[in-house]
């Protein structure tokens, strides 16, 4: 592997790439960018068939805070229904599959050589069946392409090829190189293995121009640790490549997503090469969840998918299957909290943790809406499917949607300035954390902190000066201080808490403390979505362990906003009335918006 030689000068900051133009706004004590880096659009073959005709230059330009025309089509094939981003983006990513790009190319393109099949016919126009003729083959553990479409199988390469081009084009294209640096913008894709009906994705993010001629597929490697050693292979011995991928939806894995094998040469390729994972999106919460081995935290209920009905099966140390239409066993590995805790037994048998990782949130639209998050006037997730009242407040099909999808979240990262470069290290050193949607400012500290920090008129550069960042390892016991403000457009703050988290004889345990705020008695009117805010509009903790573990330890922070309704609440009131799930008990009507920091790892002194 290639050595990468970095100069730095004295005229131009070390996170501004050669050739670049520096930012005009640049903090060395790093400054908060929002963005979505899991983003669809019509290049995907399950968006397509859902009427989604916006490509990813649509993408950009909504995230610039531009209007897109999202459906009903037209007579002409064009949306009717305009909605754009109140608030634009710092940075995104499409995050196209790279399975079909060939295949949904030759399939939506007039005149091509397959546009006329019985299969593309179909893709084009009876939807479920059309993309399920394709999707099925992630499910398979030896996936063949379509012999209908790829029976040519050099024509599906070239026109994949193409539109990988094209995706690299329009990225390149969207970035601001100025120094208003307005959008950073990275090529991505995503890698969507769903061996057994579970979740397997990663999205794959590079750090510049320097890309692989094509991404791995399910097809090229269908195994993560496959699809992890080729990125190795094929990025990280291309002078100038730089790649992470970000696993996401560990809830809908049955286990399998974070199973390990005692593959230390794996783990530490894991630990390299997987930084982060997304913590929330429109398909749940990956944070926690009851009835497993971490005991109960009332805030676990947030978001679930599969539905919590106090039943679930346990798949312990095995997996199960079935996980991505809601089905199977629910293991400790598919939630941030096992899977923290099973880096730290992996680390003490192989000596290296490949799951020391950060988190982000994100959308995953399927309609090319980076960081469309509101719960009021929720646009759905995908298309046509869900683009009147009655299709969201449906109940889910063979995937994840309707009623049990979530507004989607934000990632949040704290970076000197808007450049790839920046974005790209603070990702990689985990200075990042996931939002459920709105825009809290969250910063989280460990060190030799003075318990009057909060009262620091420069509280960033003090807890710089004595200790480290969320994302990062401290070693010794530290004194930990949690700062957040409210989103301006958003509710105030109910309470921060810390989430720490250790072995005991060799078996997970979790603590959760209350750090600023508490239970307020904030309210919502159910009967109009009206709320009593009794939060604040910034708060900050400060706090030491009475009784730090003999070994080794995380601790992230929790953030969460005064009570409100969720987006599914809103739409019974409002156009709902009498559909079926409107009476449910198992989905939640109010909702606690919140911040996850990536959390400090604590090694003893």
């Amino acid at each position: 592997m290639p050595l990468l030689l970095i100069v730095a000068c004295q005229d131009k900051p070390a996170d501004t790439a050669e050739g670049e133009v520096a930012c005009a706004a640049r903090s060395e004590q790093r400054q908060l960018f929002w963005g979505d880096l899991h983003v669809h659009t019509s290049y995907s073959f399950d968006a397509y068939p859902y009427d989604i005709r916006l490509e990813p230059e649509d993408a950009y330009a909504f995230a610039r805070g531009e209007a897109v025309l999202l459906p009903p089509l037209d007579a002409n094939g064009v949306g009717t229904v305009s909605t754009r981003l109140e608030r634009p983006l710092d940075f995104v990513a499409v995050t196209d599959h790279s399975e079909f790009l060939g295949e949904v190319s030759l399939c939506t393109t007039e005149g091509s050589a397959v546009y006329d099949s019985t299969t593309c016919v179909d893709y084009r126009t009876e939807r479920e069946q059309g993309f399920q003729a394709l999707g099925v083959q992630l499910a398979l553990e030896e996936p063949e392409r379509h012999s209908e479409i790829c029976a040519d199988e050099a024509l599906c390469a070239e026109q994949a090829t193409d539109t990988w081009s094209r995706l690299q084009q329009a990225a390149h294209a969207a970035y601001d190189g100025t120094d208003a640096c307005s959008l950073t913008t990275f090529v991505g894709y995503e890698w969507t293995g769903a061996t057994a009906n579970t979740n397997l994705h990663r999205n794959v993010l590079f750090r510049n121009e320097h890309v692989p001629v094509l991404p791995v597929s399910y097809y090229d490697e269908p195994t993560p640790e496959g699809m992890l050693r080729r990125l190795a292979e094929d990025c990280l011995g291309l002078p100038g490549c730089d790649v992470i991928s970000i696993p996401h939806n560990a809830n809908l894995s049955n286990g399998r997503q974070f199973h390990f094998d005692g593959d230390a040469e794996l783990a530490t390729l894991r630990a390299t090469l997987e930084p982060l994972m997304e913590i929330y999106q429109h398909k749940g919460d990956s944070e926690c969840r009851n009835g497993l081995a971490f005991g109960e935290d009332e805030l676990c209920s947030f978001e679930k998918f599969p539905i919590d009905d106090g039943d679930d099966e346990d798949c312990g140390e095995d997996y199960g299957a079935g996980g991505m239409s809601g089905g199977g066993c629910v293991s400790d590995r598919d939630y941030l909290r096992g899977i923290l805790a099973e880096g730290l037994r992996v680390e003490s048998s192989v000596g290296v943790n490949p799951y020391r990782l950060g988190v982000i949130a994100s959308t995953d639209t399927h309609q090319a809406t980076p960081g469309l998050t509101l719960e009021e006037g929720f646009a759905g997730h995908l298309g046509i499917a869900e683009d009147e009242p009655s299709e969201r407040l449906s109940n889910p099909g063979l995937t994840p949607g309707g009623i049990v999808n979530s507004g989607g979240g934000l990632a949040a990262v704290w970076a000197t300035e808007n450049r790839r470069d920046a974005i790209f290290d603070a990702l990689k050193r985990r200075e990042t954390y996931g939002t459920s949607g709105p825009r809290i400012s969250l910063r989280f500290f460990a060190g030799d902190l003075e318990p009057g920090i909060c009262d620091d008129a420069d509280l960033v550069a003090s807890a710089d000066s004595v200790g480290v960042p969320m994302g990062a390892t401290w070693t010794g016991t530290p004194t930990f201080v949690v700062s957040a403000a409210q989103d301006v457009d958003g509710l105030p703050l109910q309470r921060a808490q810390i989430i720490k988290g250790w072995l005991e004889d060799g078996e997970p345990r979790v603590e959760v403390v209350d750090v600023a705020g508490g239970d307020n008695g904030a309210s919502v009117d159910l009967d109009t979505c009206a709320v009593v805010t009794a939060g604040a509009s910034s708060l900050c903790g400060v706090w030491t362990d009475p009784s730090p573990p003999d070994g080794p330890a995380w601790y992230y922070a929790r953030v969460v906003e005064d009570p409100s309704c969720r987006w599914s609440w809103r739409d019974c009131l409002a156009d709902g009335a009498g559909e079926d799930n409107c009476d449910t008990d198992q989905i939640e009507k109010i909702v606690q918006e919140r911040a996850w920091s990536s959390p400090i790892w604590v090694e003893p002194s």
